[in-house]
């Protein structure tokens, strides 16, 4: 039984889906990065564990919200029967219909997160009524971090924050609080049962970006020699030299 009302929930959930992606544009695949030849662009969803973790604060709140339906209506009982039988009915769909959209925009939710990585870059994707798609450049990032809270750890999820110039401090410690948390400054990978690796492989190509994308190393090698006495003394004759010339061109533009 439980497996056909399963089934039937996700064959009524598959044509809504069908739905929004066709009359709404919202998009069933990946976002796509540019990437160089021989270049390779790993794509991923959050972890079904995301998906149960969503589910279970759904629930909590849920199942309270019913219950305040049903005592509100259940005192009406107690002081106007007829009104509490006339309110039955409207009760019951204020309790029902509610927590369908919920259950169906927790899915939507989790079908719309997309996640993009290349060696250059990382784009994230999520929304269905507004979409919401930002690309973060390995050069402009500035940390790395996991966090995993008790109950994420019991659904074998994490997130991973990256942050970049100008996103760090408690601004990001407040930006986590939503569950949406995203910001021009901060990403936000949420609901991954990875993480680690994540993390290893963003601060492995975040190294490599520093290292051949904008020359910083050479820079600062050059910048750190010290001038010698060999250096001044070349330095001397140049100037010297371009002395006697100008000296020179003088003397014959006087003379003509």
């Amino acid at each position: 039984m439980n497996g056909r009302v399963e089934g039937v929930s996700k064959w009524f959930y598959r044509g809504l889906w069908g739905i929004l992606t066709r009359r709404f544009r919202v998009p069933d695949r990946p976002p796509a990065l540019p990437t160089r030849a021989g270049e390779m662009a790993e794509s991923f969803q959050p972890a079904e564990g995301f998906l149960r973790y969503l589910k279970f604060h759904f629930w909590i709140y849920a199942i309270a919200f019913d219950l305040l339906v049903f005592i509100g209506w259940a005192a009406v009982m107690v002081f106007e029967v007829w009104i509490g039988l006339a309110l039955a009915l409207p009760a019951l769909v204020l309790a029902i219909v509610p927590d369908i959209i919920g259950y169906i925009a927790i899915h939507l939710r989790y079908d719309t997160t997309w996640y993009v990585m290349t060696d250059r870059s990382l784009r994230i994707r999520r929304g269905i009524w507004i979409i919401h798609e930002t690309t973060i450049t390995f050069e402009n990032v500035q940390n790395v971090n996991v966090s995993q809270g008790p109950l994420q750890r019991w659904f074998g999820i994490a997130d991973v924050l990256v942050e970049t110039a100008g996103g760090g401090g408690a601004e990001a410690q407040q930006g986590k609080q939503g569950a949406g948390w995203q910001a021009s400054h901060r990403g936000l990978i949420e609901g991954v049962a990875d993480a680690t690796r994540i993390r290893d492989l963003l601060l492995a190509r975040l190294r490599t970006s520093r290292t051949t994308g904008l020359g910083d190393e050479t820079m600062t090698t050059t910048a750190g020699k010290q001038w010698t006495a060999d250096h001044i003394a070349v330095l001397k004759d140049i100037r010297d030299a371009v002395r006697g010339l100008t000296s020179q061109t003088t003397d014959g533009e006087l003379a003509g």
